[in-house]
Parts: C-alpha cells; structure tokens; sequence
C-alpha cells in the first residue's frame, strides 16, 4: 500500500510538471504571436487613374480697342469709332479646346470668323476685326464658340 501511495504521488507530480510544462509553453507562444484582434497590415493601394480633364469653360469676353500683353482689354467698351480696331478679349479655364468668334453686321452678315487653339488651363485669347477704310456705322455682334457651341455672345456698336 505504501507503495501504492509513493507511485500515486509520483504520477500525480509528473502530471502537474507536463502541465505546467505545456502551460509555459502556451504563454511563450502567446508572447510571440500578435493577438489575432490586430488586423493585419493593408495590402498595397492600386495606383489611382489620373483624374479626367476638366472640361472647358468661358468666363468672360470682354470688348475693346485695345489689349496689353496679356491678350486681356485695356479698356473695356462696346461702343466704338469707324477705325478702330474691336477686340474680344475671351477668358477660359479647363482642358484644351477650340475657340471661334464670329462677327457679324446688322442683319448677321458676317464680317469675320476666326479660329485658335487654347491650351488647357487659364487663359486669355484675343480675336480682333480691322478695317482700315473704316467700318460702316450700326449694329454688331460677336459670338464665342467653344468647341463648336456657341457659348457667349456680346453686341456692340459703330458710331
């Protein structure tokens, strides 16, 4: 019986040692593994497509008989003398696009059509009509198309 009782506690502490044994083991592998409410590093973003143009815009046109280096009018007027020289100062802002004034007398005869290119971004575009004999006295109007569409129109006169 006493033998009994030594082989007993002899089972009982070498179960208690391989149980302490695994729990120490446990703990160190807790210790070294990152809990799993970390959320794991985010994967690489896609690189973003460039952002689509924005479109072309007319801000203003502005009449004149004159423009600084700047293609923008000196003075602004829609009233002029027979020989002046009439510009339209014509701001935009966007993408690059196409831009046309028309001029026209009267009755919408025209007296000019003239094309430019605009390159994207802010910009300012002079068109101007002379006529050195003199322009005849009345009515007048120039539109602004922007890619095709007629966008803003200004009327003026010839004294």
């Amino acid at each position: 019986m006493i033998r009994n009782r030594i082989s007993l506690a002899i089972a009982t502490a070498l179960l208690a040692t391989v149980a302490l044994a695994g729990c120490k083991k446990k703990d160190d592998a807790a210790m070294t593994t990152p809990p799993a409410s970390e959320p794991a590093a985010p994967a690489p973003a896609e690189p973003m497509p460039a952002p689509a143009p924005t479109p072309a815009t007319v801000a203003s046109v502005d009449l004149g008989n004159a423009v600084g280096a700047d293609n923008k009018v000196t003075t602004a007027s829609t009233s002029f003398a027979k020989n002046d020289t009439i510009h339209a100062s014509v701001a935009t802002d966007g993408a690059a696009s196409k831009l046309n004034a028309k001029w026209t007398y009267q009755d919408g005869q025209t007296v000019d059509s003239q094309d430019k290119d605009v390159a994207a971004g802010p910009q300012t575009t002079d068109f101007s009509i002379s006529k050195p004999d003199g322009w005849p006295a009345g009515k007048y109007k120039v539109e602004i198309s922007l890619d095709g569409s007629v966008v803003q129109s200004r009327d003026f006169e010839v004294k």
